[in-house]
């Protein structure tokens, strides 16, 4: 025997109900794409700006280790931008003639998600706060940082942009610290 007062209803959704929560999931999967997409690049940016910084600082510990110089050879060339970690100036003494370096290590760019390449995004200034970052974003003579047998190298920088615009800078201070830098783009500097 039934209460009186409550009705009966048999198990189930009706459609209404349904289509207010598609409606609803909907719109947050709506919300939720775009701030995914900027979450891909940006670690695929990170992840290309700490795998620079360990490459430099493995090439600074080699030349430290073997006595020897070590250095990080930046190719600029669209379509196949990266470095090389290279051991040895080969035969020509020639650190930017790649092509008999010996090199230990290879990393391009195109291997990290949302066109992480060379640039300098929306950064409207480079790192010393001198003026514009340089064309082709890597202020290295000839494109290239090498580590001495004692950990000094050229300073200098690299700039590394995704396809959102964001900005890292890594470079080096003569004395062979290695630094990473981001821009800002609400403080307009970098940190």
């Amino acid at each position: 025997m039934k209460a009186r007062g409550i009705m009966s209803r048999e198990q189930g959704y009706s459609f209404i109900e349904l289509l207010v929560t598609m409606v609803i999931f909907a719109a947050l999967v709506g919300i939720a794409i775009p701030s995914f997409s900027v979450w891909v690049a940006n670690s695929g940016l990170k992840k290309a700006a700490a795998d620079l910084y360990a490459s430099m600082n493995w090439a600074k510990a080699n030349a430290v280790k073997g006595n020897t110089q070590w250095a990080v050879v930046f190719d600029v060339t669209p379509g196949s931008q990266g470095y090389s970690i290279c051991s040895d100036p080969g035969g020509d003494g020639n650190w930017s003639t790649a092509g008999d370096n010996t090199i230990e290590k290879t990393v391009l760019f195109s291997n990290y998600q949302k066109g992480v390449s060379f640039g300098h995004g929306v950064a409207s200034d480079d790192i010393p706060g001198n003026g514009a970052p340089p064309a082709d974003d890597v202020t290295y003579p000839n494109d290239f940082v090498v580590f001495n047998s004692s950990g000094f190298s050229s300073g200098g920088y690299v700039y590394l942009q995704n396809s959102k615009g964001n900005t890292f800078g890594i470079g080096t201070k003569p004395t062979g610290i290695i630094m990473v830098r981001k821009w800002n783009p609400s403080r307009s500097r970098w940190e």
